[in-house]
């Protein structure tokens, strides 16, 4: 708490793919504990790059009680296109959780990346290149922190690390 009393909010606007992609790790690079991710197909944000594969593999690796908690509209992409983010599952099944909305679910249209209640990178919407990039904005992450935690309730999980079948 001491912390957040004394850094104050940073907030940077960012416009276009790859500056998004680029805030969704720096968030990642900032995370210390946990990574909640909403986006409705990981078709856009760099998922698919080893760029971000290695961000997340450093994240887990660093703190074997580290999370990262995905939600997702649709899972296709993830599981065909996004190798090596499959491979992080199968290496930390532990700490990866994703989950797939509900119809009702599915209304969200604005992805997100908030790490540990406090950095964050908010898409307006799916179909804009706009988004907020901020750092220690403990008040901004725990109100999309709760916008998650409602995702997630609206979801079941969806993507394991083994396939099971007869």
């Amino acid at each position: 708490m001491a912390e957040e009393l004394r850094t104050s909010p940073q907030h940077r606007m960012l416009d276009g793919e790859r500056a998004y992609a680029a805030g969704i790790d720096e968030v990642i690079d900032h995370a210390q504990k946990t990574l909640h991710i909403f986006d409705p197909d990981f078709t856009t944000g760099g998922y698919d790059t080893l760029r971000r594969a290695d961000a997340l593999r450093v994240f887990l690796a660093r703190n074997r009680a580290n999370r990262v908690v995905i939600v997702l509209h649709e899972t296709e992409y993830l599981v065909r296109h996004c190798p090596r983010l499959m491979n992080l599952l199968r290496l930390y099944s532990h700490a990866i959780s994703i989950f797939k909305t509900h119809e009702h679910g599915r209304v969200a249209s604005d992805p997100m990346v908030i790490a540990d209640e406090a950095h964050y990178v908010h898409r307006f919407h799916v179909d804009g290149t706009r988004a907020l990039y901020a750092l220690h904005d403990h008040v901004g992450a725990r109100q999309l922190d709760e916008r998650f935690g409602q995702l997630v309730e609206s979801s079941s999980p969806a993507v394991f690390a083994t396939t099971l079948g007869l």
